[in-house]
């Protein structure tokens, strides 16, 4: 099962399933309603009527207030790799916000914002919170994850490293591509090792395992529930391996005419073209969104 959201002609958006070939997403509910109980909807809910992909517009099946929450540093090499490598491993996870209006899907352009000389990639899985969690154990963090999607954190890094805080830099417009959700069943423990694999005009430039992860899923979203609650569908990015654009000599980034994909095991692949900072002005011109 893969669950996307489909954004209605009135501008509700709907959660979906897509079929086995892609051609057509099954309707399921509205979004509210499907995050409501995702349990029932993620066992088999039969969809109430399908739809042609390319008639429908594919956005995130992101409640518009969802936290989208994301672990920097989180696999070894990546740290060492990175301008906090002389500070070792935190004890704790760092942790930044994204909106979700930062958010799009497969196949949608990324804008190179003007005051950047490209951007970068950062493959990843991101987990989906089903149950609410206030104080939770790590065992009973792990086990309210409904949810696994692919993920690339495209980030911009001279805006990043303006301040101490990453905000800005992993905020741009159309600028975290998510997957759909596959169920977590479907997926198993990301300790297990999933394959994480980065691409850009079909060279590979990352490749890691989430069994790499220092700050694991249960006692990452455990910790962020000691201090706030999280709610169904709210969203944590587990981090990137080794391998970004920055670190490289000379850095690499993506720059309009890019085509970059990240693919991780069992969850699929999302790819994206670059596109220049001129067709973010147009789209958000044209009242288009993610």
């Amino acid at each position: 099962m893969r669950v996307v959201g489909l954004r209605h002609t009135d501008g509700s958006v709907l959660a979906g399933t897509l079929t086995d070939d892609g051609r057509q997403v099954g309707v399921l509910a509205a979004l509210e309603e499907f995050w409501a109980e995702p349990r029932r909807w993620l066992t088999g809910e039969p969809a109430f009527e399908h739809v042609m992909v390319d008639d429908v517009q594919l956005v995130p099946p992101v409640l518009p207030g969802a936290r989208v929450i994301c672990i920097g540093l989180n696999y070894l090499k990546h740290i060492a790799e990175g301008s906090y490598a002389s500070e070792g491993v935190p004890q704790y996870p760092t942790l930044f916000a994204r909106w979700p209006s930062s958010l799009t899907v497969a196949g949608v352009g990324i804008p190179v914002p003007p005051d950047e000389d490209g951007v970068d990639w950062e493959g990843e899985v991101v987990a989906w919170v089903g149950a609410t969690l206030v104080d939770a154990t790590p065992e009973d963090a792990l086990a309210a994850v409904v949810g696994y999607s692919t993920f690339n954190d495209v980030t911009s890094r001279r805006a990043q490293k303006l301040t101490s805080q990453w905000t800005l830099g992993k905020n741009g417009d159309r600028s975290g591509v998510l997957g759909p959700l596959v169920p977590a069943a479907e997926v198993g423990d990301l300790r297990d090792g999933l394959k994480v694999e980065t691409r850009v005009n079909g060279t590979v430039v990352q490749q890691g395992r989430t069994d790499e992860i220092v700050y694991t899923v249960g006692d990452t979203l455990s910790l962020i529930s000691r201090t706030l609650t999280l709610r169904p569908g709210d969203l944590l990015a587990t981090g990137t391996p080794s391998g970004v654009g920055y670190s490289r000599t000379p850095p690499w980034l993506l720059r309009p005419g890019d085509e970059v994909e990240v693919e991780v095991e069992r969850l699929g692949v999302v790819r994206n073209p670059v596109v220049s900072h001129h067709a973010r002005h147009e789209a958000l011109g044209s009242g288009a969104s993610a």
